[in-house]
Parts: structure tokens; sequence; C-alpha cells
């Protein structure tokens, strides 16, 4: 048997003892939370008014996250009290280590429910997640399965809304200190940056239109800096074949990212994980919708109060699929396809030039 196999016979053993052996009923005190999870860039942020929400109902309870290694120096200051841990399935390492935790009170489980196998591995004493996710083994191990919000919402409510009380005050300047960063040539002050990459092609916007908004943004008196993600140096080249502006595409980790966005006048991105960091450190930001929903990606009630404006030609005809994250969900409005089933991003290629330079200019007044 390999490592990875053993971890996870060891994580399902661990799972089955434990709820044959767990004392029943709720906890009286929560004093530790787990949030399990194993979500991309964006939604891990979106995760921020669910650890407002654990802060407010339980004030001296130490709050744990699960977080991809990449993602974890972003809590280096601990937004709401939280103490990231890594955790990557791939690796068996990340898994061993979680299993030496001491027991958690309660664990809530975002996205796909299969984490509650780990939760309860972790000796956590109750369970929360969404219902519905499919197939129902995944679910197992949940004691309490709550339904997606009926009426239209955005993520990060609709997960912290499997924590019991009143709702957090709303997100503000500061509520996330900034990470520790090494250093890095920035550019002078004031600066727009244009992120052009993202986690699926059918997500960029046509590199023309970026290359005509860093020259109208130019002529505003913004200096202009391209970013992209590793491995995307040339969706940023593209946007800037005759080279006029800087890029930091492929150049920066996840905190020296954070310090380019916290400085900029203004980010323009497409709904990618960039777009919800620029919006957790207070950065005026338009974003982009293709596939993605505005309404599950917008502002919703806990961001309410942050520079962001979101950008879409909605509604889009074939944004049309309502499941997230395997649930159907009578209101959601979005697309899931692959480039396999669509050729190009329509949905992407439909927002205009004029769009985008409108909404930049309203999130910075």
């Amino acid at each position: 048997m390999g490592e990875r196999s053993a971890t996870r016979a060891r994580v399902v053993t661990r799972a089955l003892a434990r709820r044959l052996t767990r004392p029943r009923g709720a906890p009286a005190e929560i004093r530790r939370v787990l949030v399990a999870h194993n979500l991309l860039l964006g939604d891990t942020v979106m995760l921020t008014p669910l650890l407002a929400k654990i802060r407010a109902r339980h004030p001296g309870a130490e709050t744990t996250l699960l977080a991809a290694p990449a993602f974890v120096p972003l809590y280096a200051g601990r937004p709401y009290g939280v103490r990231a841990l890594p955790f990557r399935p791939a690796d068996s390492a990340t898994t061993r280590a979680l299993l030496d935790e001491p027991p958690f009170d309660l664990a809530i489980v975002a996205g796909d429910n299969r984490y509650s196998w780990l939760a309860a591995a972790m000796r956590a004493r109750r369970i929360v997640a969404h219902a519905g996710d499919r197939p129902a083994r995944k679910s197992w191990l949940v004691d309490e399965a709550r339904p997606y919000a009926r009426e239209p919402s955005a993520w990060g409510d609709m997960v912290a809304d499997l924590v019991d009380g009143d709702e957090p005050p709303p997100y503000a300047r500061g509520d996330w200190p900034d990470p520790p960063a090494r250093p890095f040539e920035r550019p002078a002050a004031p600066y727009a940056v244009l992120h052009v990459g993202a986690s699926t092609p059918l997500k960029q916007w046509l590199p023309e239109r970026w290359n005509a908004l860093a020259k109208t943004l130019r002529d505003q008196g913004l200096a202009i800096v391209w970013s992209a993600g590793r491995g995307e140096e040339a969706v940023a080249r593209a946007c800037d074949p005759a080279g006029e502006f800087p890029s930091l595409a492929g150049t920066l980790d996840l905190p020296q990212l954070w310090r380019l966005l916290r400085g900029a006048a203004l980010l323009v991105a497409p709904d990618t994980g960039v777009s919800h960091l620029g919006r957790a450190a207070w950065t005026p930001t338009v974003t982009l919708f293709g596939p993605g929903s505005p309404v599950v990606g917008g502002r919703g009630r806990f961001w309410r109060e942050t520079p962001w404006i979101g950008v879409a030609e909605d509604p889009f005809p074939c944004r049309d699929q309502r499941i997230l994250f395997r649930r159907e969900v009578a209101w959601v409005r979005r697309c899931g396809r692959s480039t396999a089933e669509c050729a190009e991003p329509r949905c992407m290629q439909a927002i205009s030039l004029e769009k985008v330079i409108a909404a930049a200019a309203r999130v910075r007044v």
C-alpha cells in the first residue's frame, strides 16, 4: 500500500471509530473550532464571513482553518484570530500532521462534504455542513446538514449561515492584517494592477481590451503594472505585445501580491482568486464575471462596504447551470463548462471596454 493510500485508510478508520465513540449531543462549551475544506484561493478568501461569525459567536474559541500551503502565509496576522494550517490532499504529510491535533468541539465543512471524514478523524465532536452533496456517502459523518439559501446570496454569507447567531459586523479596512512579505520592486503610486490570468481560458478577457484599458488608465494618471500567476506570463505579454508597461506576472508569492494590491489605487481582474484577495486588502476592485455568478461571487452582506464593483453581461444565455458545489440550487445561474464544451468565452467577450472603464471610475470615487 502506498503512503497516500495508507494515510487515507488511517483517516477512514479513525473517522469511523470516532463516530462510534464520540459523546452524544452538542458540546456545552465551544473552545476549539475547525473549518475543513480544500478550496481554491477565491473560495478560501470568501470564507472570511464565516471566520468573522465564529469569532463573534464564540469569542474565546480557537479557530483553525485548513488551507492550501501557499495560502497559509496570508493568515500570519491571524485575521479574526484564525490559525491557518497547511492541508493538501495529495501531500500525505499534511494530513498526518492534522491527525495529531487536539480534539475539536465544532467543525464546519465548506464546499465538498468529503472533508467531514477528515474532521471526524481529527476528533471533531460535532460536524456541520451544507446538505445535498453527492454521492451521499460524503455526508455520512455530518451531524447537521443545512440547506443552501433559498434566495440569491453570496457564497460567503451562505457559509456563515452554518453557524447560529447574529451576523457579524461588515468587513472593514484593517480587519485582515497585512501579511509579512519579502521586498520586491513596486511601481510608483498611484498605480493600477491589471491581473489578466485566470483559472481557465474561459475567464480571460480579450488581450486588445486589456491593452486599451491600460492606455486609458495611463492617460488618467495611473501607472500600470501587469499581473498574472506563474505559468501565465504569456497571457500578460499578449496584452502588451509592445512591452509598454512593466509586468510582475509570475514573480510574486501571495503575501507579495497582497502588498502590491494593498498599495494600488485600482485592481481590475477576472472573477478569480486575486479579485477576492483585492477585496480583502481593501483595494478598489473591478471584477469581470464571465462564467461565474455575479451574485454568488458578489459582495453580499458581509463585504457590502468594500470598494468593489462587479461587471457582467447579465443575464447571459449560456450562464444557465444551477449547480454549486454539486448541489442544485434553484436561483443559481453560472457556467462550469470546460474548454472542450465551450470553444470561446463569449460571456467574457460580451463585457465591453466602455463598461469596465466606467466601473473603474466609479469604484475609485
